[in-house]
């Protein structure tokens, strides 16, 4: 898997770069793992703009994966690697040997034919393999964490992520993050070996507004070009400076203004980010 770049026969395809699609072996096949998910563009129930800047974008069906990985002892093998216009990462079809077929995350080095399960117990730590944090090897590369028995994963899902298994401490096992966060998980919480796949993504260039367009986002208007009942930066005679810290069009700071609230889960973070 590669960068693609183009001739600069246009301004946009000069610095216009996106993944090269070689590694995409199929189309998709088994519809009943296809949904179709009707766009909001960014409005409530009452038909009025609550999320600002969205609109539909290209037209595209979602692909359930399963991110609980609660098929256990049971063997797969990988029959397609697919491109997934929900994600930024390759997904993986999966046939196992009882005839059902599922979606995964594509961790790196898993090809067409590999064997993958998932177990309660110990499992070989290879790419692909799901298993609780409690029978992971200390030091493990890991995707796809569950923060909750039972729910799913929830985090380290994205193109070139993982997170490492650090220790354990009771029932919990101590996790760094790809943010660098260290956090303790409880030990039954299922993860994934390996990291995922499409490392490359993050060199992507957009190179034009259309493809922006294509992915649901409308363009912004700066504060500043407004007028002054439209924007606490908006008027003044000329191009001038508001004269106070960026703000939303609600007053809301919007530079270091911490707004997370206070959760139940914050005992379970050892050391964040931000020191």
């Amino acid at each position: 898997m590669a960068i693609k770049k183009f001739k600069p026969t246009t301004p946009a395809r000069r610095f216009m770069a996106v993944m090269d699609s070689s590694d995409i072996t199929s189309k998709p096949t088994v519809r009943s793992l296809l949904k179709k998910i009707k766009s909001k563009a960014g409005r409530n129930s009452n038909g009025r703009i609550t999320s600002r800047h969205r609109e539909a974008g290209a037209k595209k069906q979602y692909r359930i994966i399963d991110f609980k990985r609660d098929k256990h002892d049971i063997s797969g093998t990988v029959a397609t690697i697919e491109y997934d216009p929900y994600r930024n990462c390759r997904i993986c079809l999966i046939h196992y040997i009882d005839g059902e077929k599922r979606y995964i995350l594509q961790p790196i080095d898993l090809n067409v034919g590999d064997k993958i399960s998932s177990s309660i117990k110990g499992l070989d730590s290879k790419p692909g393999n799901a298993m609780q944090l409690q029978n992971i090897p200390v030091g493990t590369m890991v995707h796809n964490i569950e923060m909750k028995p039972g729910k799913g994963g929830q985090i380290v899902r994205s193109a070139g992520a993982y997170a490492q298994v650090m220790g354990r401490e009771e029932k919990y096992v101590i996790v760094r993050l790809p943010s660098s966060e260290m956090r303790k998980i409880l030990g039954v919480c299922m993860a994934t070996i390996g990291i995922v796949g499409n490392e490359d993504f993050s060199n992507t260039v957009i190179g034009k507004a259309g493809r922006q367009r294509h992915m649901g986002k409308r363009p912004q208007t700066r504060g500043s070009a407004m007028n002054p009942i439209d924007h606490p930066h908006g008027g003044g005679e000329g191009k001038t400076n508001s004269g106070r810290h960026p703000v939303s069009p609600w007053g809301m700071p919007t530079k270091g203004y911490k707004t997370r609230k206070k959760k139940a889960s914050d005992k379970m973070i050892i050391s964040r980010r931000k020191k």
